[in-house]
């Protein structure tokens, strides 16, 4: 084999060899997503980066659910039951989550801009990051920065 073409092999080697060892990325279980919008209960569900924007989630069981990283932009949660959900990062924004139960929930980092959460249950619930800019909260005990 000549020199320029061992070179052109390594080269393809080296680029091709990050390619074929990568992880696949996170992704919600279509499957749990299909379940969720069917019967309004997906318990300890995989909805990793779903895409639930608009979604009529009224009195949903999500308790346990990961929803890292899911949109949730104007869905109605109202009075579904989150707790010990995991909502880091998740996006909120215009969500309508009166009495929701967030108990033991982690809303690290999640967006919350312009939701309406009122009498919503966040005892317990991790709140570090969150952003509430215009948001809502009657009767909730939410407030940035709090744990």
């Amino acid at each position: 084999m000549t020199r320029n073409k061992r070179n052109r092999w390594l080269a393809i080697a080296l680029v091709s060899t990050p390619l074929l060892i990568a992880t696949p990325a996170q992704a919600e279980n279509p499957d749990h997503v299909f379940q969720l919008l069917s019967t309004g209960a997906c318990a300890r569900c995989d909805l990793q980066g779903a895409d639930l924007q608009g979604a009529h989630l009224i009195g949903a069981d999500l308790r346990g659910a990961n929803l890292q990283g899911a949109n949730l932009q104007s869905a109605n949660l109202e009075g579904a039951d989150l707790e010990g959900a995991n909502l880091t990062s998740a996006n909120l924004t215009d969500a309508y989550a009166t009495n929701a139960s967030f108990i033991k929930a982690n809303l690290t980092n999640a967006n919350l801009t312009n939701a309406t959460v009122f009498h919503a249950q966040t005892t317990g619930a991790t709140l570090r990051g969150i952003n509430l800019a215009g948001a809502e909260t009657a009767g909730s005990n939410l407030s940035v920065g709090g744990d």
